[in-house]
């Protein structure tokens, strides 16, 4: 039996892939609803994130962030079977991921780190990137479920390089958000209407996913209410986090994260992570979204 705790965005849709290749599947999550998407898709529902872990073999999380694995490894260890296998597919940082493998060492419970990339339409169609860190045998037991929620399956070495990947590339999206919204600014500012400034962009050597998926949002004032400025402002910490571990001096990508710590302070946790569109919009006296 396979276990999945947290059904948002990445997690469900793991969680239905496994289901309809014929996984057997136990999710856990708060929201109802969640679980009830996972059984439609034959796979089933438990009470409690411990119920769900007794009997599996191996447990999958998606989790918000690090405080959230360090709550349910409480919850969860206790009641995980000895040798069973944890693949944590949450965006964390490495001092919580050393903190988890020694608790998973002193109740004989192994992990690997496998945080991916691709969004909840990835996640939905089974073409995520995964980023794996972790023993070479237990990624090989994990190997085949991770194949049916990836389309991209990276090891990387050992325990804790997944989540060090993970972070790095990341942060490019960010940037590119960003300096994505400066050049259309700079653009429409020169006097050049902000859908052709999109589309030039997006016929360009500087086009990107951001251009093609974010420019319209942007534009529109619509600002892609599917991620918040929380998970964002979260992921650039990590970074920031990671950068002062490993030495790395990054200081275009430290203003970036200072932009998204400004607005998700401004629109609060919940608010669209594009917003900080309007940050920049209000900086110049300049409207990009097209009333």
């Amino acid at each position: 039996m396979i276990a999945v705790l947290g059904l948002g965005n990445i997690g469900g849709g793991v969680a239905r892939n496994l289901a309809r290749a014929g996984v057997d599947v136990v999710g856990f999550d708060l929201d109802a609803d969640k679980m009830q998407r996972v059984v439609d898709e034959g796979g089933s529902a438990a009470d409690s994130a411990a119920s769900a872990v007794a009997d599996a073999d191996v447990v999958f999380t998606s989790l918000p962030g690090p405080k959230h694995l360090t709550a349910i490894a409480d919850d969860i260890l206790p009641a995980m079977k000895s040798g069973a296998l944890w693949v944590e597919l949450s965006t964390n940082d490495l001092d919580t991921a050393r903190l988890l493998a020694d608790r998973c060492a002193d109740v004989d419970v192994r992990i690997i780190d496998a945080p991916v990339s691709g969004g909840p339409e990835g996640a939905e169609a089974g073409t995520l990137s995964i980023f794996v860190g972790g023993a070479d045998a237990d990624v090989t037991e994990a190997l085949p479920l991770l194949e049916i929620a990836g389309g991209k399956v990276d090891h990387l070495g050992a325990h804790g390089t997944g989540i060090a990947a993970k972070i790095a590339q990341v942060t490019l999206c960010y940037t590119q958000t960003i300096t994505l919204i400066e050049s259309l600014l700079l653009g429409v500012k020169a006097g050049i209407e902000p859908a052709k400034m999109l589309d030039l962009i997006q016929n360009s050597a500087g086009t990107s996913y951001c251009a093609t998926a974010y420019g319209p949002e942007i534009l529109a004032g619509t600002y892609d209410e599917s991620f918040p400025i929380s998970h964002a402002a979260k992921d650039m910490r990590l970074a920031m986090a990671l950068a002062n571990s490993v030495g790395a001096d990054l200081p275009f990508t430290e203003g970036v994260a200072e932009l998204y710590e400004q607005t998700e302070s401004v629109y609060g946790p919940t608010a669209a992570h594009l917003l900080a569109a309007q940050l920049i919009e209000q900086a110049n006296n300049t409207v990009l979204h097209q009333l």
